[in-house]
């Protein structure tokens, strides 16, 4: 019986891909470093200590630390961002029909709990979320999936009790690892890319989708 929605953030609570894309273009540019959004891609959905570890040069990660890279990149992101920052289409209202229908809901983000913070007061949310788990929280990020389980047991609640809402191939893969059904939104990646990973379905944005359908689908 569905009792609960845990929400990844990036691509999901908000449609932020540009302006994450904005943010690494400036940060690799005060390092020197030069990447392609095909490198960028392939670490879509993993923990910034990961991504920096597979995109930084050694020397920069031993010099600066991995950590302290991580969070300056993100403090780029979040002064692009706080400007302009709007929830995902069509996200407030599910929010609020959820609410009506009794689901809980919690955020699972590889993200720093930083950036997690920023999104819910910015975008006004805050109050939909029991729970919240960051990367920097946890032992291990997507595609991991422990911060999924950390997120459900924060709700006293099973696996079997709770669905997904992911953009990413490494959180998709953690969700099922975790023995949750996985709605993916075609934000980050396109229909075509999400067709190939293990998501029982698959969403343009949060207008897609009702609370029957989500619970059919768990239930199923």
């Amino acid at each position: 019986m569905l009792k609960a929605i845990l929400f990844d953030m990036d691509g999901v609570l908000v449609n932020n891909l540009e302006i994450h894309r904005q943010a690494f273009a400036e940060f690799f540019r005060r390092y020197g470093v030069e990447r392609t959004f095909d490198e960028l891609s392939r670490v879509f959905g993993k923990g910034n200590d990961d991504i920096m570890g597979e995109l930084m040069p050694a020397d920069i990660v031993e010099r600066v630390g991995i950590r302290q890279l991580g969070y300056e990149k993100e403090a780029i992101y979040r002064e692009i961002y706080a400007p302009i920052i709007e929830p995902q289409a069509g996200l407030l209202a599910f929010l609020a029909d959820s609410a009506k229908a009794g689901l809980r809901c919690a955020v699972g983000s590889s993200g720093y709990k930083a950036n997690v913070d920023f999104v819910l007061d910015k975008c006004d949310i805050r109050r939909y979320f029991e729970a919240t788990v960051a990367g920097d929280e946890v032992t291990r990020c997507k595609p991991d999936p422990e911060i999924y389980l950390t997120a459900a047991a924060k709700l006293g609640l099973s696996a079997d009790e709770c669905v997904v809402f992911e953009d990413a191939e490494a959180g998709i893969e953690a969700a099922k690892r975790a023995g949750m059904k996985v709605v993916a939104l075609a934000t980050t990646f396109d229909r075509v890319f999400l067709e190939n990973t293990d998501a029982d379905l698959i969403i343009n944005d949060f207008r897609d989708i009702t609370v029957e359908q989500l619970r059919e689908l768990v239930e199923a």
